[in-house]
């Protein structure tokens, strides 16, 4: 990745954590930040780096910079609801996402992810191309419907819902990443495993998606346990059988993270629908939930692809991991209600991306050793 890609990169991911913070500058009321918050951090970085990975060029192509520059241009026209652009771009950038992924994967429709012969890794970053441009298609759909036409009664449907929507790509791929540095002949049941675990993350997820929509209790805690259980037997698969490369320990730290996500999500499901729900208790909860699946778990995955031609770098990884679940677990929940707090959880955070993006060396020893 060239120089001032990382540095682009480095000021919009910085931007958009600061911009999580801004309602401590802007009454929410009158300017709410929240959408530049995920947009900037998911579809534009994400998107851009999921993106620049597929075509492994050591510098972003035109489609890469033409992605990057339309979806700032959409996260920017979202947040000062031009609506009528935002109904038309989603439509351009997902035909650059499929055109690149058509380029990578041979093929218009996705057959290969109905294959056994498919490797699970190929399986889960084409799964993680098409989930982004469907996710984009389907988000002008919701723009239509609930900002022109007002055609079906889908309350739930409207653009702020498809942070998920966004989210769920840049996991994707980090999966894939994960994957790919596993042992590639397990010993039986272990390819039954890695089968099951591409299945029930991608049905799982989109599933869950529909009980949230639906607004089903019952079924949205199964799901959510089904999930978690499916991310321990990931964890537990790459913890056995991934290759002891650096890489390692930043995704295992990735999947910790994960881990606390659905916890907190189950948390919140249950406070959501009891007799005893409260904002000042729910805030704290969903904040902690956003956080450590954003610049927790994906940036874990997006900082191993960006470099992936790197490693082995030279990074004292046991201090950057720490400095990460500091920043993520405790100054950007703490940051939410306390200005202070939040300067030094963003300040924190730019470190963090400073080092993983620019950090310089060959290998670190004793992560080799």
């Amino acid at each position: 990745m060239s120089t001032p890609f990382k540095i682009t990169l480095w000021v919009v991911m910085t931007l958009a954590l600061a911009f999580g913070f801004f309602h401590h500058l802007v009454d929410p009321a009158k300017m709410n930040f929240e959408r530049l918050h995920i947009f900037l951090f998911n579809l534009v970085s994400g998107g851009s780096i999921i993106l620049y990975y597929t075509e492994g060029r050591r510098t972003a192509s035109l489609r890469v910079q033409a992605f990057f520059l339309l979806s700032i241009v959409f996260a920017a026209a979202a947040f000062f609801q031009c609506y009528m652009l935002t109904l038309f771009l989603p439509l351009l950038l997902a035909l650059i996402v499929e055109s690149i992924r058509i380029d990578s994967f041979g093929s218009i429709l996705p057959k290969a992810l109905f294959t056994l012969t498919e490797p699970i890794t190929r399986k889960f970053h084409q799964a993680s191309l098409f989930c982004l441009s469907l996710g984009l298609i389907i988000s002008s759909f919701a723009i239509l419907n609930s900002e022109f036409t007002h055609w079906f009664d889908l309350r739930m449907l409207t653009l702020d819902t498809f942070f998920l929507g966004y989210s769920f790509p840049v996991s994707l791929i980090s999966l894939s990443v994960i994957f790919s540095m596993m042992k590639n002949h397990l010993p039986f049941p272990g390819p039954l495993f890695k089968e099951f675990s591409f299945w029930a993350i991608n049905l799982g997820v989109i599933i869950f998606f529909l009980f949230i929509l639906c607004g089903w209790f019952l079924p949205q805690v199964f799901i959510s346990l089904f999930l978690f259980f499916s991310v321990s037997l990931i964890l537990y698969l790459f913890w056995k059988e991934g290759t002891r490369l650096q890489q390692k320990a930043f995704l295992i730290s990735g999947i910790f993270f994960l881990i606390i996500t659905s916890i907190t999500g189950i948390m919140y499901i249950f406070l959501e629908f009891s007799p005893y729900y409260e904002s000042r208790y729910a805030i704290p909860l969903i904040r902690l939930h956003a956080f450590t699946a954003l610049y927790g778990w994906n940036l874990s995955g997006l900082a191993v692809i960006s470099r992936y031609e790197d490693f082995p770098i030279q990074l004292h990884s046991s201090r950057v991991i720490l400095l990460h679940w500091v920043t993520v677990l405790l100054l950007c929940p703490l940051g939410y209600f306390y200005p202070p707090v939040a300067v030094a959880a963003v300040v924190c955070y730019g470190i963090l991306l400073s080092i993983l993006f620019f950090k310089k060396g060959t290998v670190d020893q004793q992560m080799q050793a």
